[in-house]
């Protein structure tokens, strides 16, 4: 992208990390960029300059900072710089201590004075930082529930520096019904931080009705359609549906790499139905309850125990929190039961994998399964669902999905659905999948292929900033 040139609008991204990684080379430091989907959607928005800022996920001194700022200005990022112990209070104390399980219907978040504190500091440190660097008619882009009270202070320093620049807001994760979401003490200060904005996106229709309900029982919102009327501001709220760069799988599965790991995979489990699961290990991803139900589909159908491989990966996460540590027990344990009743010397109906896999290995391992099983307690949307279909061209495989997942509610029509909680339900739909005529699944596959190549991560992008910039023109 070409250098930013003065009076040229920019498009501010800020999120509570950089897309990429700051690592020491020889005294002194280079910027790794990631490969993720915003961030490829965003090359394809020639019209914009852009500046993405957030915390390098490390804790830099004074000294290095220069050339840290060097590194990152050659990836169009820029940095917030948090010390560690406030970095990690803000992230792992309230993100992920408190909202994401109240985000997640889940109803055992601990609140406590210290960590809300640090997601203060912190939000104010963004605020500064970026109410330093925009420029009066840029647009300024948040995303997620590590930021909710951003916008609201940026208005505020925007103001008073006479500059006017439009704010977005992307939520990333659900927002829930009012019995999770009035349980926070702090609930009305996020709302108003969140309605600092002019624009707020969610992934679904569901998920835009809630946060329209919370704002008009806690906060005195007036609700008119797509807008929010609130200290003589208005916000106008919609649904963008994010999704994937197919042309990202559709060019892996050319790769030569690419192809002879699909071979390999073929020919280990040639006489196999294939059931692909792709999870971070998180309680919200139903890690135990696609197990459970597995397991009963097993029970229940035992002649498929030898015609049928589960080759789930579960990426670790969070290692450090003791909650997440009690789920990889479970999980592990609920493994070794399963192996332990089912498999023999020379089979296993399932292989379990607790580690990343390279872009190259999961292009292959969508490509050659014939279902992709997801479980989700909750979710946000779940790209998953997308990258599996964008590899399934070939194949058409059958996508089981639960129906609290964000994406079920725009592929239920080619997708069998049910409720993770219900161990027979899953393994009625796994049964089904597994079972399903080739004309029917082509059928199902087609209209999933239809809505995955129509969404696109660059479609959701420009649609999103395409808003943002009416609303800074009006």
């Amino acid at each position: 992208m070409a250098p930013h040139e003065q009076n040229e609008q920019r498009l501010i991204i800020t999120s509570n990390r950089l897309p990429l990684s700051v690592k020491s080379k020889d005294d002194t430091y280079e910027a790794i960029p990631s490969s993720g989907g915003l961030v490829t959607a965003l090359n394809g928005l020639s019209f914009h300059a852009y500046l993405w800022l957030g915390w390098p996920g490390v804790d830099i001194n004074e000294r290095d900072r220069e050339s840290v700022d060097k590194a990152l200005a050659k990836e169009n990022a820029s940095a917030v710089y948090l010390d560690e112990s406030l970095a990690q209070s803000h992230y792992n104390g309230f993100s992920n201590g408190v909202l994401w399980p109240t985000l997640h219907y889940q109803s055992d978040a601990s609140f406590d004075n210290e960590s809300w504190d640090a997601y203060q500091r912190v939000n104010t440190i963004f605020a500064d930082r970026i109410s330093e660097e925009a420029a009066d008619g840029d647009l300024i882009w948040v995303h997620d529930y590590h930021l909710l009270l951003l916008p609201r202070l940026l208005r505020e320093r925007l103001h008073a520096q006479n500059k006017r620049c439009a704010i977005g807001f992307s939520l990333h994760t659900p927002f829930p019904a009012d019995d999770f979401w009035r349980g926070l003490p702090v609930q009305k200060a996020l709302l108003d931080g969140v309605l600092g904005s002019d624009l707020v996106g969610f992934h679904t229709d569901e998920y835009k009705t809630n946060f329209a309900g919370a704002c008009r029982s806690h906060i005195g919102a007036e609700i008119e359609g797509d807008n929010i009327y609130y200290n003589d501001h208005t916000i106008s709220i919609d649904k963008y549906v994010v999704g994937i760069d197919c042309q990202r799988f559709a060019d892996a599965l050319d790769d030569p790499e690419v192809q002879a790991e699909i071979q390999q995979i073929e020919n280990q489990y040639k006489d196999k139905t294939i059931i692909i699961g792709v999870d971070r290990m998180d309680y919200t991803k139903g890690l135990p309850e696609k197990l459970q139900g597995f397991r009963v589909f097993l029970d229940q159908y035992p002649e498929w125990s030898k015609k049928v491989v589960l080759i789930q990966i579960a990426i670790p996460s969070r290692e450090d929190v003791k909650k997440y540590q009690d789920l990889e027990g479970e999980v592990s344990k609920l493994v070794g039961q399963i192996t332990g009743q089912y498999a023999t010397p020379t089979s296993t109906p399932l292989i379990y994998i607790h580690r990343s896999v390279s872009f190259a290995e999961l292009t292959a391992l969508y490509s050659v399964s014939d279902v992709c099983l997801l479980t989700s307690r909750r979710d946000g949307m779940n790209l998953v669902a997308s990258e599996y279909v964008a590899c399934q061209e070939a194949r058409h495989g059958v996508l089981v999905l639960s129906e609290f997942t964000g994406a079920s509610a725009f592929m239920k029509g080619g997708s069998l659905l049910f409720n993770p909680s219900s161990a027979d339900s899953l393994s009625n739909a796994l049964y089904e999948a597994v079972t399903m005529e080739k004309e029917d699944r082509k059928k199902m596959y087609e209209e999933l292929r239809s809505f995955v190549t129509t969404n696109t991560s660059a479609n959701w992008t420009e649609t999103f900033v395409g808003d943002l910039t009416k609303l800074q023109n009006r």
